[in-house]
């Protein structure tokens, strides 16, 4: 299975919460632990509501100060970690080619999705012998000695490493957005306070021509399975 400090888990319901967009970053693990995820961590990155892009020159760097902290690859490199603002945890065409892409060499690599409703997602490819992949439980451990939440530095994290995409536009946020949080089992619960505003059918016709080809065919084929999208005058809607 797939364990997470509670520590951990709370950064990453945190970063789920904090926004109506995606968000991803690497699980980091101990050495002789390696799928006990202690931290996770975030890279710069632009996002919208069904995707995650990753800067390439902050992941470079991210690897580099991983490695002068005496860190091996599998140790910050193996855990693929985003969240889902809608209810579904499966992975989407894009999360799948991105997996395959990214992670498909290495000689493990785990895909985990945690969604809006709490639900999760988890896999574990290998690539060792005939190779081959599975799906795994996701499971806070809680018999583990674990770091307070820091919410003031994970908010400090989030704004200095996630940009918005502006393919939609989002109404801003009270100023912070980690008051707005309830507790929950010594978690979370409840949704953010922010929305996402509603583009009208010229305005996405708009947003859609200005990508490049292969952008707005993943696009296209992004929301062709997220229903959740979609309202009964066919605008926009944040899932």
């Amino acid at each position: 299975m797939l364990r997470f400090s509670p520590t951990a888990w709370a950064k990453l319901l945190f970063m789920r919460d904090v926004t109506s967009n995606e968000v991803g970053g690497f699980g980091i693990t101990e050495p002789d632990d390696l799928l006990f995820v202690t931290d996770f961590a975030l890279v710069k990155q632009k996002v919208t509501s069904i995707s995650v892009s990753f800067d390439d020159e902050s992941v470079a760097d991210f690897f580099e100060d991983q490695v002068a902290a005496a860190r091996k690859p599998e140790q910050f490199a193996r855990i693929w970690l985003h969240t889902h603002p809608g209810n579904s945890p499966e992975p989407s065409m894009t999360d799948e080619a991105t997996f395959t892409r990214v992670f498909g060499k290495c000689d493990w690599s785990v895909m985990c999705v945690l969604a809006q409703d709490g639900s999760s997602y988890a896999r574990l490819r290998f690539n060792a012998g005939p190779g081959g992949e599975i799906t795994i439980p996701v499971y806070v451990d809680y018999s583990c000695e674990f770091d307070a939440a820091n919410f003031d530095l994970w908010e400090q994290q989030y704004q200095a490493n996630v940009v918005v995409d502006e393919i939609f536009k989002q109404v801003s946020k009270p100023e912070s957005a980690v008051s707005q949080k309830l507790p929950c089992g010594g978690l979370f619960a409840g949704k953010n306070s922010g929305s996402i505003s509603l583009l009208s059918s010229d305005d996405l016709i708009a947003e859609i021509d200005q990508m490049d080809p292969i952008e707005r065919q993943i696009f296209m084929d992004e929301l062709a399975i997220r229903s959740d999208f979609w309202d009964a005058e066919n605008e926009v809607l944040y899932g």
